[in-house]
């Protein structure tokens, strides 16, 4: 089954311009639910464009996008925002976690959001902290863990709320080479649990973990 469909997406900012950009061309891209694909491509490729397109921070301007069979091309923002919540897992290069709150808490927050229990919410949260190696950092704040704890943080909240799919943007651009290893084996043991992953990186030595690589050229993408 196809987690990600995309049917010749186009993407083109001020359009019918002296200005125009035309950021996707005509994207074909299938990804089915359990793979592990690295999306590669020097800047200005489009790799961010379709990352924002397949995660519903933006909208194609041709073209569909379907999420587990829905079509989220002519979604309104509620809409988006409902599919981002319940569908979508984001890692980041920066991390983003919340610095007043706990590795607990910021790992919480999703399911807040999704209206789960304190209860249940605190259980999943220790679990999937716990099952990363960080089941002694539970109270510890941001500031106070390293590189590499941080974006583990990261990765158990973007679990949450058992997302359809991550999507890993740089996850390993901000940390040093033996961390950025160590988030690599997280990721491949996740998908060798059946999760879904996409990321996005430029290193091919990073991309190399991912069993499938997507090269994108002047909003195409290239074999």
């Amino acid at each position: 089954m196809d987690a990600i469909v995309c049917q010749n997406v186009w993407k083109v900012f001020n359009e019918g311009t002296p200005a125009e950009v035309q950021a996707l061309r005509g994207v074909d891209l299938k990804i089915k639910k359990g793979e592990f694909v690295a999306i590669m491509g020097s800047s200005g490729s489009g790799k961010s464009t379709l990352l924002n397109c397949i995660t519903c921070l933006d909208v194609p301007t041709k073209g569909k996008i379907f999420i587990d069979g829905q079509d989220i091309s002519k979604m309104d923002e509620n809409g988006l925002t409902h599919v981002r919540r319940e569908k979508v897992g984001f890692v980041f290069q920066f991390f983003n976690l919340i610095p007043s709150l706990t590795a607990m808490q910021n790992v919480e927050l999703p399911m807040i959001f999704k209206g789960v229990d304190q209860t249940h919410r605190k259980e999943k949260a220790i679990k999937l902290l716990e099952s990363i190696g960080l089941g002694n950092r539970l109270n510890s704040r941001p500031s106070v863990l390293s590189g590499g704890e941080t974006q583990r943080v990261a990765i158990s909240r973007a679990m949450a709320n058992d997302p359809t799919f991550i999507v890993a943007d740089e996850p390993t651009g901000n940390l040093d080479s033996k961390a950025g290893e160590e988030i690599m084996k997280i990721f491949e043991k996740l998908n060798k649990d059946g999760r879904t992953i996409i990321m996005v990186t430029h290193d091919s030595k990073i991309g190399r973990h991912a069993k499938r690589i997507i090269k994108l050229q002047d909003g195409k993408i290239i074999k």
